[in-house]
């Protein structure tokens, strides 16, 4: 089944950082399709703008590509998905990934242990 990363994951991935367990970085290269959200950008991009993150966007961005992964587009019936989700969480770029997963569907592999409560397709690492 293919495989959504978080942002969170995404980002520890580009940066070789130690916080992604050997286990899920394995799993991450032994999946045939990866993929990564535009609205993981659009995180990233905020991120910035409010000076939570320091990296490069663009470099945030090439690295979809470098790293062998398929950026997916939100489409509207993602977002019309998380109108239909209880609000167990309340970060709206978790939920919208969230409802990629469910409605493409793929695995979403994720840092955050209060997403497991929505889907039996969530990975939690």
């Amino acid at each position: 089944m293919n495989l959504l990363i978080d942002t969170q994951i995404y980002l520890w991935f580009l940066a070789d950082s130690r916080k992604l367990s050997k286990k899920a970085k394995a799993r991450i290269q032994a999946t045939d399709s990866v993929f990564v959200s535009a609205a993981s950008i659009w995180e990233v991009a905020i991120k910035i703008g409010i000076g939570k993150l320091s990296v490069n966007c663009d470099d945030v961005i090439a690295g979809i590509a470098a790293s062998g992964f398929v950026e997916l587009p939100v489409l509207s019936r993602h977002g019309a998905l998380v109108s239909t989700m209880p609000h167990h969480h309340r970060d709206p770029f978790d939920r919208l990934l969230l409802a990629q997963a469910m409605a493409e569907p793929m695995r979403l592999m994720t840092a955050d242990a209060a997403l497991r409560t929505y889907s039996e397709l969530v990975d939690f690492v």
